[in-house]
């Protein structure tokens, strides 16, 4: 995650708590909280890409194969 992306979301929550924004800056943390966001369910992504499920007859299958097999593609 981009550190100062985090800085930046973190900063403008503080002054939004102890002062208000104004209205760019409102809008620059929506802009911020969608970028964020966006790493966020990527990284998670690529997480559940690398767990594997074991069944209980034996076979190890990979977690997004069970998506499709249940028909749940991303």
């Amino acid at each position: 995650m981009d550190k100062k992306l985090i800085e930046e979301i973190n900063s403008l929550a503080r002054k939004k708590r102890e002062q208000g924004l104004n209205k760019e800056e409102t809008e620059r943390q929506k802009v911020l909280y969608k970028e964020y966001l966006a790493q966020f369910r990527s990284q998670f992504d690529k997480q559940l890409d690398n767990i594997d499920v074991k069944t209980p007859d034996g076979k190890v299958i990979p977690l997004k194969e069970i998506g499709k097999l249940n028909g749940k593609d991303k």
